[in-house]
């Protein structure tokens, strides 16, 4: 019998959608390694100490890229499975033209250039048939924006997924499965109070949207039901 487990690394693992996507890769019997940013205790802590050593706990303050290639350097013997960059912030909802410069820097380095660093600097560790994946939205999605509003975080994310086509492009020999995900409109602190889904509805369907595209080579923009969101 085969027991070697996979491995899966999620940068942005503390709380909300990053944390239900370490207890659901342990649920299904994969070794994790979430990031969570400074020395706080957070959630992922928790289920560290019962996931029995299969959790382990990596501090990373993703807009460093200094820390980024210090934690490639403690991963450097692993093989990963998965690399999954969910992290993002907004600041609000506010005309473009009245978003102050350095908001503008700071949600776009976060949202758009970090996670793209991460991708670069840790890509080489995931296994040739392995997956490499970012949380997109459909708000990312240029095609479907036909209300406008969230200027600032829609561009941000029409960002990433551009700056992920162009890594896909430069990669374009490669057997890597490199996925955006879409988690649907999810009530955390970011989607708010109102939005359709809990964590616990959108998670498991990322999970198996993400597992169900291993192997499959190139650049996939899908929800969490697996379905295509348009570019």
């Amino acid at each position: 019998m085969n027991d070697i487990r996979k491995t899966a690394v999620i940068i942005g693992a503390s709380r909300t959608l990053g944390l239900g996507l370490a207890a659901e890769y342990l649920r299904r019997g994969w070794d994790v390694i979430g990031t969570v940013r400074g020395s706080r205790r957070t959630g992922l802590h928790d289920l560290a100490e019962a996931s029995g050593g299969r959790l382990t706990v990596e501090s990373l303050e993703m807009t460093d890229p200094e820390q980024i290639s210090a934690l490639r350097d403690r991963l450097s013997r692993r093989t990963l499975d998965l690399l999954f960059v969910n992290a993002a912030i907004t600041r609000g909802d506010l005309p473009i033209g009245e978003v102050p410069t350095d908001m503008f820097t700071e949600v776009m380095v976060t949202n758009a250039l970090s996670p793209m660093r991460v991708v670069e600097t840790l890509g080489p560790l995931v296994a040739p048939t392995g997956t490499i994946g970012v949380m997109s939205s459909d708000q990312g999605s240029i095609a479907s924006n036909t209300e406008g509003g969230q200027d600032l975080y829609r561009a941000s994310k029409s960002a990433l997924n551009q700056l992920m086509r162009s890594y896909a492009a430069r990669n374009a020999e490669g057997t890597r499965t490199l996925l955006l995900m879409d988690p649907g409109w999810v009530r955390t602190e970011l989607g708010g109070p109102e939005a359709d889904l809990s964590v616990e509805e959108s998670v498991p369907g990322v999970v198996e949207t993400m597992e169900r595209h291993e192997g499959k080579a190139g650049l996939h923009f899908l929800d969490y039901e697996g379905n295509v969101v348009p570019w």
